[in-house]
């Protein structure tokens, strides 16, 4: 026998996911070779994969029937592989897997051949914890739930399994991973038996228990009369931060009263060991409500903090009572008498005395955190929770962006190594550069930069200085991986903080990766269920790929908190367009009477005029607005130009048209120089060209609007540009060009042009007069008779 060389690595720890396909030695030979191969394109397809590959943080073992990966970089990998794979299989039905994971030692070995392979406890516990599961199973040893548990978007797909006996008679502690996109929730065949036998052993004491069932059914009679609780009940340590009243005899001090609310919730937050619902949730209700039972099961949870604020001078009175809402007994209450200069201690005070109530575990790291005074300067402090106040409007107007911005800057004027005013700072520049609610200039993304990096000089741990990190390389650079890491980064030190998911929402979602971008939707609205962006966004992303009935139920949660708001109203309208029902999108739009400040609502309005080809009613309203523009929209109101020349061609006055759309281009050519990447910018340049008749000028800006966002970079508003083109295309004679950018737009999900998230669906190719000139095209025709997009 001849002997091996073998070249050891030294152990590390490794996070192993093995993958075994079922049935395998059933199979002939040739099946075997075929089903090997296509379960490695499905795993190399894994972006997990890829990733750690391209990082040479990953070696790939075959076994056989299957093969060993094993991760060296976080526990996250190996299972947010395993959901890829399974999610995968979905269009492979024939391949059916088993997959088990444990983070463990491994040595890895060369042999002679200088083939990798593996050994060690780290990849035999993956083995035996897949060996517990049938097909279609994601199992988790005990040790990596645990460390998966860290990451509130996993856990509620964790289902503890209990232990499960495997080779030499060793139990292991199982955890099955899934929810109703991946994995299999069915028990596995193992622990179905062992409750089988169970069962069959203990038939005596079962018995004897039925023999006391009538009492325990009696009881549960007298139980029910008072059932106050809900089936799930809510954590013990969980609770909401209600507005704090304004007793200040001013009251434009009600700025100070939500800031003191949001700095003692931003404690709390911090807390791992709490569930601390978002202020966005609860700045809906009112500072002292009496249905505080209700509430707090409307935000699931078991406690609710109230209090009061009074400010006078330099003297600060804070009020705080803590509340259980099963039965409104009040658990603990003080009132603390302060100056201006001591309202940290106060803010660090309640956070300490509700952990204490509701028996939270604080770290030490925690216990620093929430202790610590973020400025010696109150004239700072006090601009700092002007600006704050700003950053929690429920809508990101430029009005808002713009005081929010005005605020934090005196804040770092004030106290230079105020790092949370220069994260925050930081954070609104990034998310309104991306917004364009501030105007999208190289000056802004520079300043975003600074600030954040300044944040981060001044306090390294800082959970918002690193989540303004991570804000700018989505917002400004649109570098996603970067983003992502820090975005992890601050999931550890911010907990409880809802932005870190929705932010991995809106970043996925860009990413074209929908089903993740959905998952930390979910996640975010279970910290933060009461909020209206977050609901509007998450109805905005199933327009986006069209799945109307979903999108219509997360707007009329909003409606059920705010029946009248006006966004939502807005996009129930435009998906009624977008299903050809321009009755029900009249009756939807008829009392809603959006300014120019809330162009997407409004764009909505004038949209339904030029559908219906009766544009005349909207004509005087967008020339009131446009005699008056509002400078903080900047290019916003060219857009609105473009709608009203467009409103005037539909109407036929093609002269009244023209000169709207030549008033508009030179208003919107100057501020290329200062956005030259700006491609909504780019793409309504277009639009004025094609207007003008300037085909060399439409199709070229269209084509740099195209390369400014390709499709490849940006999956979710890439195809905007794309959509420029197919009109612009369309009007201009080219009708090849036109046919086949609807073809690809058609096939995809994408947020829509035209001042709209709409994209574009075969009922809006039969009703926009954009279109017309396709009309005798049969290719044309066949695209817009196509039956409602899935």
């Amino acid at each position: 026998m001849p002997i091996q060389i073998k070249n050891e690595i030294q152990l590390e720890i490794a996070h192993v996911l093995f993958i075994d396909i079922v049935g395998y030695s059933k199979l002939s030979i040739s099946d075997q070779h075929a089903a090997v191969e296509e379960l490695t394109r499905i795993v190399r397809a894994s972006e997990q994969f890829q990733r750690a590959e391209a990082a040479s943080r990953l070696t790939r073992i075959p076994t056989g029937d299957g093969m060993a990966l094993a991760f060296y970089t976080t526990p996250e990998a190996p299972a947010q592989c395993a959901v890829e794979i399974s999610r995968a299989l979905k269009e492979h039905p024939r391949l059916q897997l088993r997959m088990g994971i444990h983070s463990g030692l491994v040595g890895g070995v060369v042999d002679v051949n200088e083939r990798a392979n593996l050994a060690g406890a780290g990849l035999n516990v993956a083995q035996r914890v897949m060996d517990c599961g049938d097909a279609g199973h994601i199992l988790l040893s005990k040790h990596v739930a645990e460390d998966l548990e860290e990451y509130q978007r996993w856990r509620p797909f964790l289902h503890d399994l209990g232990s499960c006996e495997v080779k030499h008679g060793v139990r292991v502690s199982v955890v099955n991973l899934y929810d109703d996109q991946f994995g299999n929730a069915k028990l596995p065949q193992r622990f179905e038996t062992a409750q089988k036998r169970r069962k069959r052993l203990r038939w005596a004491t079962i018995a004897a228990a039925l023999l006391a069932l009538s009492a325990i059914v009696a009881g549960a009679v007298v139980f029910s009369r008072n059932r106050e609780r809900s089936t799930l009940a809510a954590p013990e340590k969980s609770i909401a931060v209600l507005p704090f009243g304004n007793l200040s005899r001013d009251a434009e001090n009600a700025y100070f009263a939500e800031g003191i609310q949001d700095e003692i919730l931003t404690r709390l937050s911090k807390i791992a060991d709490l569930k601390v619902i978002s202020r966005t949730s609860t700045q809906h209700y009112k500072s002292a409500p009496e249905n505080l039972r209700e509430i707090a099961k409307q935000l699931g949870v078991a406690h609710i903090l109230e209090g009061s604020v009074q400010k006078s001078g330099d003297a600060v009175r804070v009020n705080v009572q803590l509340i259980k809402a099963a039965n409104d007994s009040h658990l603990w209450a003080d009132t603390f008498d302060r100056k201006l200069t001591d309202i940290f201690s106060v803010e660090s005070e309640v956070a300490k005395s509700i952990a204490e109530q509701l028996q939270a575990k604080l770290t030490g790291q925690e216990e620093q955190i929430i202790g610590a005074k973020p400025t010696d300067n109150p004239e700072a402090y006090d601009a700092y929770l002007r600006g704050l106040a700003y950053t929690l409007k429920t809508v990101d107007t430029p009005a808002n962006a713009l005081a929010a911005q005005k605020y934090l800057k005196e804040a770092v004027r004030l106290d230079p190594k105020f790092a949370l005013a220069w994260a925050h700072l930081s954070i609104v520049d990034s998310r309104n550069y991306r917004q364009q609610s501030l105007q999208p200039t190289v000056a802004l993304r520079e300043e975003a930069r600074q600030a954040a990096e300044t944040a981060l000089t001044l306090q390294p741990n800082l959970g918002e200085a690193v989540l303004a990190k991570g804000s700018y390389y989505y917002f400004c650079l649109k570098d996603y991986d970067t983003a992502v890491r820090y975005f992890e980064q601050a999931r550890q030190l911010l907990p409880n903080s809802s932005r870190i998911p929705e932010s991995l929402a809106y970043l996925e979602r860009r990413r074209g990766q929908w089903d993740r971008s959905e998952s930390y939707f979910n996640e975010a609205e279970k910290l933060d269920p009461r909020n209206l962006h977050l609901l509007t966004q998450h109805a905005v992303t199933y327009i986006s790929r069209r799945r109307f009935p979903e999108a219509l139920q997360k707007l009329d949660q909003v409606l059920n908190i705010t029946p009248d708001d006006v966004d939502a109203l807005a996009l129930k309208a435009l998906i009624a367009q977008a299903e050809g029902d321009l009755p029900r999108a009249a009756a939807l739009l008829a009392p809603l009477h959006p300014n120019a400040d809330n162009p997407d609502a409004l764009g909505t309005q004038v949209y339904q005029a030029i559908l219906e080809r009766r544009p005349a009613p909207v004509i005087p309203r967008l020339k009131e607005i446009l005699a008056k523009p509002d400078p903080a929209l900047g290019y916003s109101n060219g857009e609105l130009r473009f709608f009203l020349g467009w409103a005037q061609e539909v109407a036929g006055d093609l002269a009244a048209a023209q000169e709207s759309w030549r008033q508009a281009r030179s208003e919107l050519e100057p501020l290329l120089k200062e956005q030259p990447e700006n491609y909504y910018l780019i793409g309504d340049l277009a639009l004025f060209n094609m207007g003008l008749g300037d085909k060399a000028a439409a199709l070229a800006l269209s084509e740099r609007a195209m390369a400014a966002n390709p499709i490849e970079k940006d999956p979710s508003t890439g195809p905007w540009s794309l959509e420029i083109l197919a009109r612009v295309a369309a009007q201009m004679g080219e009708p090849d060009r036109a046919i086949a950018a609807l073809q690809k737009l058609l096939s995809i999900p994408y947020a829509g042009s035209m001042s709209t998230i709409m994209p574009l669906t075969p009922a809006l190719l039969r009703l926009d007069p954009m279109f017309d000139p396709l009309r005798s095209d049969p290719r044309f025709q066949k695209l817009a008779a196509s039956p409602a997009l899935k």
